[in-house]
């Protein structure tokens, strides 16, 4: 008996049924996964930092994104900058992943080595003729918006940015974030394809089984609901939900602080993201398992602690933003079946561990939140390989933000050819 040919990855996605999820293969094999980095993580914007990995001049962060590496630093006059972390030599990595501190770039191949604004500035044996001036670093396009700092590796970057950048600079203005530091980071490889990990972090279907922290601070209604299953108690509280969220939603915006949401989700946007300010639980302060703010040197000028959780989605991140901290997680697919996920817990700069703030405290609710989720999606990938996984339908009151997601995956395939 022959062998049924290997679907191309055009058919493979185009057999997926309108409303369900990808055919197992989107997520395992090695042509969708080098398919999807060159289309969403070096053709689109990704974050990959925050302006707090590199606070001083000389400070570098180093991130890498497939087969491409790209240098964060800030330079000597406190701009960011972004480079592609290639020698103009003979492309020797100039710099490891991580983080250092440096007063030029220095090639550890041969010692061409390089000023922060990407000039070359010193080379030896290479003659009288030789023009440093062709032969600068390449630089990256970027984009700070807040703390988050933007990278795109294309020629021509999606100007769509823009949308995002003006949508989320007022909503970001009252923390002040770029005068934060970084009071924990942590990272886990989770065994998932990059996609599974996005489709979980966009539905809250899971979250009542799944993460009993992250709920204390989450109104219920906020996972989505069905009228249709609710009896004469859960419609009372539907409403109050309803009262709550608009008398918040009154309070805030009357002191000018930016509540509805936006939301970049359709096919035919490059920069795919949301944003919505949402009401916290309880005493309505902060992400913690009591619900009141975590660092007591609130963020910004600010002396209000219930401004509720300001968050972003992009495709390849996820942050939420209180009065005292914020937390700003993104992710690099390392291979088709593993996806890092790095997460960093800013507060105000001037704010000290012990006295301001309890780091455990800070942490929690967010630490048990990853790891419960690297354990789903390590669960979902694996049955969605099984041969008998059939994508079933998204449930339309709690996964339509994981159906506009794949949605827009697919449409953006198309829009590159595929």
């Amino acid at each position: 008996m022959s062998e049924v040919p290997l679907k191309t990855l055009g058919e493979l996605i185009r057999s997926r049924e309108p409303g369900c999820g990808l055919p197992g293969g989107a997520f395992v094999r090695q042509d969708v996964f080098e398919t999807d980095v060159d289309i969403f993580f070096h053709k689109h914007w990704i974050l990959v930092g925050v302006t707090a990995d590199i606070p001083e001049p000389g400070d570098v962060s180093v991130v890498d994104i497939g087969k491409a590496s790209v240098i964060l630093v800030r330079d000597d006059s406190e701009n960011i900058r972004a480079y592609r972390n290639v020698c103009r030599h003979r492309g020797a990595r100039l710099k490891e992943a991580g983080k250092s501190t440096v007063g030029m770039l220095v090639c550890p191949y041969h010692q061409w080595t390089y000023d922060l604004d990407g000039s070359l500035r010193h080379t030896k044996h290479m003659g009288k003729h030789f023009d440093p001036t062709c032969r600068s670093l390449l630089p990256v396009h970027i984009k700070v918006v807040g703390t988050h700092v933007f990278v795109c590796l294309a020629d021509e970057p999606p100007a769509d940015i823009a949308k995002l950048a003006t949508t989320m600079a007022p909503r970001f203005a009252p923390y002040d974030l770029q005068n934060t530091r970084i009071a924990y980071e942590a990272e886990i490889i989770e065994d998932g394809n990059w996609k599974l990990v996005m489709e979980n972090n966009r539905e809250c279907y899971h979250c009542e089984a799944g993460h009993p922290e992250l709920t204390v601070s989450f109104l219920p209604e906020d996972f989505g609901f069905s009228t249709d299953e609710m009896n004469e108690e859960s419609l009372r509280a539907l409403d109050e939900y309803h009262k709550r969220n608009a008398a918040s939603q009154d309070g805030w915006e009357k002191e000018g602080l930016l509540c509805s949401p936006v939301e970049e989700l359709s096919g035919d946007v490059a920069t795919h993201f949301r944003t919505q300010r949402l009401v916290i639980a309880g005493c309505g302060e902060s992400q913690t398992m009591d619900t009141r703010v975590a660092c007591q040197k609130l963020l910004g000028n600010s002396s209000r602690r219930d401004l509720g959780d300001t968050h972003m989605w992009t495709h390849n991140s996820w942050t939420h933003v209180m009065s005292d901290h914020a937390m700003i997680s993104y992710i690099i697919p390392l291979t088709p079946e593993k996806t890092l996920v790095r997460t960093k817990w800013l507060v105000h700069a001037d704010a000290v561990e012990g006295v301001d703030y309890d780091i455990n405290k800070l942490t929690e609710v967010w630490v048990a939140t990853n790891a419960q989720d690297a354990r789903l999606v390590a669960v979902n990938h694996r049955g969605a390989q099984d041969p008998g996984y059939i994508p079933g339908p998204y449930s339309q009151f709690t996964e339509t933000y994981v159906d506009q997601f794949v949605d827009w995956y697919t449409a953006r395939l198309k829009a590159h050819g595929l």
